[in-house]
């Protein structure tokens, strides 16, 4: 069937469950999904957030699941709707004298009576070419701008395709570049793999969820692949034992609960954690890259003397990299370029939110404000925002005492002026720290200026 049966079919099947046709941006989820593309073009289109794309994609799966009677989603999604039409074909033929001017072709599956049916010569454009079977990357961002991350990705490569660990994090701030990273890392080595697949946790499915999707994923290449598929539905794991598996779970914060020191699993959600052992601890040569602003905090206890999982968190890019962006909003006649770039930490999307005010208002800005300014455009302040909704009381109250230390602070001289215990300092720092949002050196404790400057305004 091509795209436009597909939709009509959908369209169907939406308005019979709701009672309303199908809206636009539900029609661009089903085109995206079709034509294996992302769900960041409907975002700029409909000027919304991708977050909010998914989350009208996922309300979409659920109606049509309902209606069909199984679990549909990005991957299954075609085939899930020829499955539904030929049944209704199926079923109509049963209740109908069959004469030989009612054939079912392979070539044409189209209904009676649908206009599409009396012009087979229509449809002469040629469709986008579809990934193997093997990879589902339909959920993988395109790739931005990828600035120096050689050494990291040289790091990542070697840890999957030589020392073949089967559990990686990769973790940093926002806006630091941890999925490009990532998008450029299974661009190249995503051959060496029976199965890739790419997956957020943006909606926050739970694992019965997740693991349905990819198992259904599973059982559905292999149907294409044999002619006769007799083998039972596995458990996931069972399927990354059998299969050399490269599986990407980006934006793995979103399993965690806000309020919370770093890590923890909302109500409900444990079970990624008992997933997360078997990955660690069963024999098998896949591997599950997990990439978000935080860890599991139970990833730690996995470590043994016979066993690691390599955490790899992101910093700033080097100076020359950064100046790259800055090159790109003609700023690099600015005299203050290199202290730019150290108190933004050379994050890339801090230094794009900052270097766009600037282009718009004036060039030499910098030098009109006095050396310690910080400048928070409203972008960066909302990015700061969602970072500070997932922070536990005690985080935020130990990010205030730090903004008002001048310089860099010793525990001792903490623990002295908190009424907070030892212990629980000690827990805030370390998911403080995991957040990337403390910096330690030499045992002394401070903060970036860019965190300083927000929890001075917002945390006081």
């Amino acid at each position: 069937m091509n795209l436009e049966e597909v939709i009509k079919i959908a369209n169907q099947i939406v308005s019979e469950k709701t009672g309303k046709p199908l809206s636009d941006i539900q029609q661009a989820v089903l085109k995206v999904t079709l034509q294996r593309e992302t769900y960041q073009d409907i975002a700029k289109q409909f000027d919304c957030s991708e977050g909010n794309v998914r989350k009208v994609s996922a309300e979409l799966w659920q109606i049509i699941s309902e209606e069909l009677g199984e679990k549909v989603t990005k991957s299954n999604f075609r085939s899930a709707i020829e499955r539904w039409q030929n049944s209704n074909i199926l079923n109509l033929a049963q209740d109908v004298v069959v004469s030989d001017s009612f054939n079912i072709c392979e070539k044409e599956r189209h209904p009676p009576d649908t206009p599409n049916s009396h012009q087979p010569n229509q449809q002469k454009s040629h469709p986008k070419q579809h990934p193997t079977p093997h990879q589902d990357l339909d959920e993988m961002p395109e790739l931005g701008d990828f600035y120096n991350r050689n050494s990291e990705l040289e790091t990542l490569t070697t840890w999957i395709l030589q020392q073949h660990y089967r559990l990686i994090a990769l973790t940093g701030i926002t806006g630091i570049g941890k999925t490009t990273l990532a998008v450029k890392l299974v661009q190249q080595i995503k051959d060496n793999f029976d199965y890739v697949i790419w997956r957020s946790l943006e909606t926050s499915p739970t694992f019965a969820e997740f693991q349905a999707d990819l198992v259904q994923f599973f059982s559905e290449s292999q149907e294409q692949n044999s002619l006769k598929n007799t083998q039972k539905l596995l458990p996931l794991i069972k399927y990354l034992q059998k299969y050399r598996c490269l599986v990407i779970l980006d934006d793995i914060h979103h399993l965690f609960s806000s309020g919370e020191l770093a890590g923890k699993y909302k109500p409900g959600y444990e079970d990624y954690d008992c997933f997360l052992k078997q990955i660690e601890k069963l024999s098998h040569q896949s591997c599950l890259l997990l990439i978000g602003w935080e860890q599991p905090i139970k990833l730690a206890q996995l470590k043994s003397k016979k066993t690691s999982i390599p955490i790899l968190q992101l910093t700033g890019l080097d100076i020359a990299s950064a100046r790259e962006i800055l090159k790109d909003y003609g700023l690099t006649e600015i005299e203050n370029w290199e202290k730019l770039i150290h108190c933004y930490q050379g994050n890339p999307l801090w230094l794009k939110s900052v270097a766009s005010q600037i282009q718009e208002l004036e060039e030499n800005l910098i030098e009109l404000l006095p050396d310690d300014t910080i400048l928070l455009p409203e972008d960066l302040k909302d990015i700061l925002q969602e970072i500070s909704d997932r922070l536990s009381q005690s985080e935020k109250q130990t990010l205030s005492l730090l903004a008002t230390k001048n310089q860099p602070i010793s525990l001792a001289q903490l623990l002295e002026t908190t009424e907070t215990s030892p212990s629980d300092l000690l827990n805030t720092l370390q998911s403080l720290s995991r957040r990337s949002l403390i910096e330690k050196q030499e045992n002394l404790y401070s903060l970036p200026p860019v965190v300083r400057k927000y929890s001075s305004s917002f945390f006081s």
